[in-house]
């Protein structure tokens, strides 16, 4: 049996769904597969395709593909971001942020990234792409290492004196570490270097230390975001499940459904303080520093201390009755 489209090209049944089978499963096309005569521009229909295939997961491939493209060319359209999460978010107007979808996971509309006040998009990409990135090890190796003034190798020093001797079999040349320059004027200043306060060496020492400095002001802002609040918050999402067993131990104790509900919105509201706690060191990172700058970091330093480290431990304690009377207490506040 022939079939053609509007353009009048007609193939067997057969090669209709040979065709479309490997377009839609090798090559990942939807709603932009071309008549298969060759040349022809005349876009596939949604009917003709579903009519043509007849292996049901070709048909569900096709299905989830202009799906996923009808929500990408939505703007008021996007995924969850959330790991295995299958909804949608739909919003009224561009700009919409933060957004929520039904498996709770709260994330920005506009970048798709997890909520991220007080930081804005921009800087947020900016700061992704200098983790993932290899600038930061350029940094490092700037920070730790020297390069030999003669080839240019990379050099680790790990002790001893400022007498140097390049490692390449094509070079061994002998310089001091401190300088760069030759080790032949040095004479026997092994530790002690008779050239350090010269132009070049005061240069090098210089770019030296503004390296180091790059560094430990990246580190310093890196370091909170991937140790004490990304693992608390890990943390408190693992506890939902005994949580969720203590509310029903609670709901056996005279405690209704509704009293219990506080355990949740408890940690979902902690979820969230976490999460905007992480992104001030990233806002910290790209805030120009004065006074207020200084006063942001110590109030960020005494939050990430005090509510950090206090609040999991009243999450991870027994939970009765009456210390959740407490607690609701303390919440309302």
């Amino acid at each position: 049996m022939m079939t053609g489209l509007e353009c009048g090209h007609r193939f067997c049944t057969q090669c209709w769904q040979e065709y479309l089978t490997t377009k839609i499963v090798e090559e990942g096309l939807g709603q932009s597969i071309a008549c298969a005569a060759h040349g022809c521009d005349i876009l596939v229909d949604d009917v003709t395709v579903m009519r043509l295939v007849q292996d049901p997961r070709v048909k569900l491939k096709y299905q989830h593909l202009i799906t996923n493209s009808f929500v990408e060319c939505n703007r008021l359209l996007r995924w969850c971001t959330s790991a295995d999460c299958t909804y949608a978010i739909k919003v009224q107007y561009v700009d919409a942020r933060p957004v929520i979808c039904k498996c709770n996971h709260v994330f920005c509309f506009e970048c798709g990234e997890n909520w991220h006040d007080p930081v804005q998009c921009r800087l947020l990409r900016k700061w992704i792409k200098k983790c993932d990135d290899d600038s930061e090890t350029s940094n490092w190796i700037a920070a730790n290492t020297k390069e030999c003034p003669k080839c240019n190798v990379t050099i680790e020093k790990d002790g001893g004196c400022n007498h140097m001797v390049c490692k390449n079999q094509n070079c061994k040349y002998d310089f001091c570490w401190v300088c760069l320059g030759s080790w032949e004027p040095h004479g026997s200043s092994w530790y002690n270097c008779n050239r350090y306060d010269e132009d070049e060496a005061r240069a090098a020492r210089d770019a030296q230390e503004k390296f180091r400095s790059s560094l430990a002001r990246y580190l310093h802002y890196y370091k909170p975001l991937h140790e004490p609040h990304a693992v608390a918050g890990s943390l408190s999402i693992n506890s939902m499940h005994r949580l969720r067993l203590k509310w029903k131990k609670l709901q056996q104790h005279n405690m209704s459904w509704i009293e219990v509900q506080f355990l949740k919105k408890a940690l979902i509201f902690l979820c969230q303080c976490r999460q905007t706690l992480m992104c001030t060191y990233v806002f910290a990172y790209y805030l120009r520093k004065n006074n207020q700058s200084l006063i942001f970091e110590d109030n960020q330093k005494g939050f990430g201390n005090g509510h950090g480290k206090a609040v999991p431990k009243y999450l991870e304690r027994d939970i009765t009755s009456e210390n959740l009377c407490r607690h609701q207490t303390k919440g309302s506040r």
